[in-house]
């Protein structure tokens, strides 16, 4: 069915609510947005779809919402009456229509009499992840577009073990999408009938109380805190999301009193009126932090995105102005913290293992060897963290100290098994109170770190190719890099080039080996300066992130490098 075919088979559906047909009426006369908009169906990559609020079937709305709800419906018919039993929870985040969205999966499933927990009110994806574990469902779907701007909104799915849904399941769910010939038709039983039947149970304030337990266990030096919490004054924003619905208690129970909110920030909106985007890496989002902290005298500040999975930081600086802290950074002084300290109490042995993704910082593993314990690299994506977990639990082989991304997502006590922004926090303020004992500041620490391992620095950049065409740029660009085989990036000789398509690395002299990782549609480059570069189309969203990690004596140097070869990349994915 073409573009023009699509929207007239919207145009005369009769099923759409008044807000998606006044949408469509005003936007369908814009002829380059129809083929946008129906040329294709929305990508539904790493378990889940991301896209603009809209009519069409390359949008998020209603009826693509349910039309993928439908095809988890039947993967879960296929596997018989107790997945049924065991059902699905369900969770949503403070963006437009994300309740309704909530509520119509729900009903979806339990047309096929499913069993559906249904958070009462928004919640924090990582709790959805627990949930689903502490619970014992099926799988799980959480309606979010995370750190996206206000126009999107998205759809993840969840396997049994709280990590997102792994591929096998993944792509068989999305096969039983595509066989739904009407995307109007999906049959949706009435929240009544649900109810009455016992079919959808509404969760809440049970589920937070087992989570908030379990994020107890997060705090590793709890009389530290106790001793040292009162030297800190913590300013926190939420960024307009779910991390308000359970950060007063998580702190307080960690032992941090002197939290204070950022007032205009921490009022649930849709709208993320005091930002653009509301991302916890951009400096923007901090502004009304940074003057709060200024009026209390507080020396950090802590964000969440709107789905409180991903966590970011500011501290303040000796001359008095604050800097935002990257990923990499953040995760950098939480293993220097942990191995630090259980050095120093005998409780550190070889067996810990620090995980995280072939695109994350350098600098941790370097930290981890120099205490002796073991460094595993997995791909992208927080599930394959939770795989490692699960492998060495099954194969009691090893003891997970920490998982991380550069994009801002940690994990320290896999009752979750994705990134966990409370867990982040909590682990974050406990490193602040560390360096308050020692009457450092957290950037102390940092250079501390640097003085001693020297400065890695890292630069990642989303190269956006929006519109139809965008998912076959970026398949042409990602081939016609593969076929060249670059042998320098910005004058500097390229020694080994991973390919984790074809699962082989092939360096300078020609020698080909295996990779040892899963397919993944990444390029990453290691050049002579050992300086590190790769190369990621997203799976959710129409980009493709560049990642540069560079090694250098000072910071002054290390940044300037990091930018210098982020505008190298530019150019090149621009010919």
């Amino acid at each position: 069915m073409n573009a023009q075919d699509a929207l007239k088979q919207w145009q005369q559906a009769s099923v759409l609510p008044d807000y998606l047909s006044d949408q469509l009426n005003t936007l369908s006369q814009d002829k380059g947005w129809v083929e946008d908009a129906f040329g294709q169906d929305i990508n539904f990559g790493t378990a889940g779809m991301r896209g603009k609020l809209e009519p069409g079937t390359n949008r998020i709305n209603l009826f693509t919402i349910g039309k993928v709800t439908e095809g988890l419906a039947r993967l879960i018919d296929e596997n018989g009456d107790e997945a049924k039993k065991r059902g699905v929870a369900i969770s949503f985040d403070s963006r437009y229509h994300s309740r309704e969205f909530a509520e119509y999966a729900a009903r979806v499933l339990g047309a096929h009499k499913i069993k559906v927990y249904l958070f009462d009110d928004l919640r924090p994806t990582p709790e959805l992840s627990f949930a689903v574990r502490y619970l014992k469902t099926f799988a799980g779907i959480n309606i979010t577009a995370s750190h996206n701007a206000k126009q999107y909104n998205g759809y993840k799915v969840y396997g049994e073990d709280g990590a997102q849904m792994a591929p096998e399941n993944a792509d068989r769910l999305f096969a039983y999408a595509q066989k739904v010939t009407d995307i109007f038709g999906v049959e949706a039983a009435p929240v009544e009938e649900l109810r009455a039947s016992n079919t959808l149970q509404l969760i809440g304030e049970d589920v937070d109380e087992a989570y908030l337990a379990h994020l107890k266990e997060v705090t590793f030096d709890p009389e530290m805190v106790k001793n040292n919490a009162d030297k800190l004054k913590i300013i926190y924003t939420p960024l307009h999301g779910t991390g308000k619905m359970l950060y007063d208690r998580a702190f307080r129970q960690g032992g941090f009193d002197n939290v204070i909110p950022v007032p205009s920030q921490s009022i649930i909106d849709p709208e993320f009126p005091t930002t653009i985007k509301p991302n916890p890496e951009y400096r923007d989002v901090f502004e009304p932090g940074f003057k709060l902290a200024n009026e209390v005298d507080a020396n950090v500040i802590i964000a969440t995105d709107p789905d409180a999975d991903r966590m970011g930081a500011a501290v303040r600086k000796a001359d008095g102005n604050f800097q935002v802290l990257t990923g990499n950074q953040i995760a950098t002084l939480m293993a220097y913290y942990l191995l630090e300290h259980m050095k120093e109490n005998g409780t550190l042995t070889s067996d810990y293992e620090l995980v995280t993704s072939i695109v994350s910082s350098a600098l941790p593993f370097k930290i981890a060897k120099d205490f002796g314990i073991r460094t595993k690299h997995v791909l992208t994506g927080f599930k394959y963290i939770g795989e490692e977990v699960d492998r060495m639990n099954k194969e009691n082989d090893g003891k997970f100290l920490m998982g991380f991304e550069e994009s801002y997502g940690y994990l320290f006590k896999p009752f979750a098994r994705d990134k966990d922004a409370m867990q982040g926090a909590l682990m974050f303020g406990e490193v602040a109170s560390y360096y308050a004992s020692k009457g450092m500041t957290v950037f102390d620490g940092l250079q501390e770190i640097w003085q001693k391992y020297g400065v890695s620095y890292e630069i990642t950049r989303a190269i956006e190719m929006p519109g139809i065409g965008g998912q076959k740029k970026m398949a042409a660009l990602m081939e016609k890099l593969r076929n060249e085989h670059l042998d320098e990036i910005n004058g500097t000789k390229v020694v080994k080039i991973e390919d984790f398509e074809t699962q082989t690395s092939i360096d300078s002299n020609g020698e080909k080996e295996l990779t040892g990782f899963p397919v993944s549609n990444v390029l990453k480059y290691y050049l002579e300066d050992d300086t590190w570069v790769a190369l990621r189309p997203s799976g959710t969203e129409p980009v493709i992130k560049a990642y540069v990690g560079v090694n250098k004596p000072t910071v002054e140097e290390a940044k300037k490098a990091a930018e210098d070869y982020q505008d190298a990349l530019g150019k090149l994915l621009k010919n």
